[in-house]
């Protein structure tokens, strides 16, 4: 399946349109809008339409610096509504604090994303932004359901135990070729396969969100014997950690490799002390 010129177009709309509300307010809603629409915007031009050109490349680059700023931003609004979520009785003076920390930490990010926000650079996206629409509606696109399956399958589905780096690796090619097969025709295959995907990431996605949440309140409270909210939030990240692993074993839409075995969790081992690095591979969505 080739894809659907109107949705290329719609992208480059959607895009100038997020930007815009973005430069007005950097509410969570206008943060989350602008990433998850710029990249999809990047997996057409990066993965469907070949050949970038000149100013192609220089569109990406400019959309790139405000995404990363953007990206501290969700990744604190993630945070916060995993915490307000959490119903646990265990120190309620400590998650107070750790809301007061991250609420603090997003102000602090939000200032310097609205300051990258500034007139000029807003005038010469839109200005790239069209006529990039311009090229790419001349442009001959690759299939975008056989752009999906090719980022899948570069990732390689391990035998024995899944570890946190490889559902951080699937947790961003996962993403982006939903993205990509979103710019197929729709069809009955075409409509599976997203479902397949988008059931996939919310689970690797959930479990990202907890990890990110648990490392930060680590740092900033101590180590699971120091506070009890932390150990609660370690068994809630190691829970949704093996939910991930499930739904990633259980999903038709990752190959298993010849020699593979079935897939097995390895829990978090993270802790308060050395909290995990989180891999910046998507610095996505």
């Amino acid at each position: 399946m080739s894809i659907v010129p109107e949705r290329r177009q719609l992208v480059f709309r959607k895009m100038d349109r997020a930007l815009l509300q973005l430069s007005f307010g950097q509410q969570a809603e206008s943060v989350h809008q602008f990433r998850t629409t710029n990249r999809r915007l990047q997996t057409l031009l990066e993965q469907i339409i070949p050949n970038r050109d000149h100013n192609q490349k220089k569109l990406l680059k400019l959309l790139d610096r405000i995404r990363k700023r953007a990206g501290k931003v969700r990744d604190l609004d993630v945070q916060l509504a995993a915490l307000r979520s959490l119903k646990v009785p265990q120190e309620p003076r400590r998650k107070t604090q750790l809301m007061h920390i991250l609420i603090e930490l997003r102000v602090k990010h939000e200032k310097k994303l609205r300051k990258i926000l500034n007139k000029k650079t807003i005038q010469e996206i839109h200005k790239r932004l069209k006529r990039a629409s311009r090229e790419v509606k001349l442009a001959t696109g690759g299939d975008a359901l056989t752009a999906a399956r090719t980022m899948l399958a570069q990732v390689v589905r391990p035998a024995g135990p899944v570890t946190e780096e490889v559902l951080h690796q699937y947790r961003t090619v996962v993403k982006r070729a939903r993205y990509a097969a979103e710019f197929a025709p729709k069809s009955t295959e075409a409509t599976q396969f997203i479902a397949q995907l988008k059931r996939l990431q919310d689970a690797v996605g959930n479990w990202h969100d907890w990890l990110t949440l648990t490392n930060t309140a680590a740092r900033q409270l101590g180590d699971v014997n120091q506070s009890s909210l932390v150990a609660a939030l370690h068994n809630v990240t190691r829970s949704k950690f093996r939910q991930a692993v499930a739904a990633l074993s259980a999903s038709p839409t990752i190959q298993t490799s010849p020699k593979a075995e079935p897939m097995t969790s390895q829990p978090s081992q993270t802790s308060a002390k050395s909290p995990t690095k989180i891999a910046r591979i998507d610095t996505a969505a």
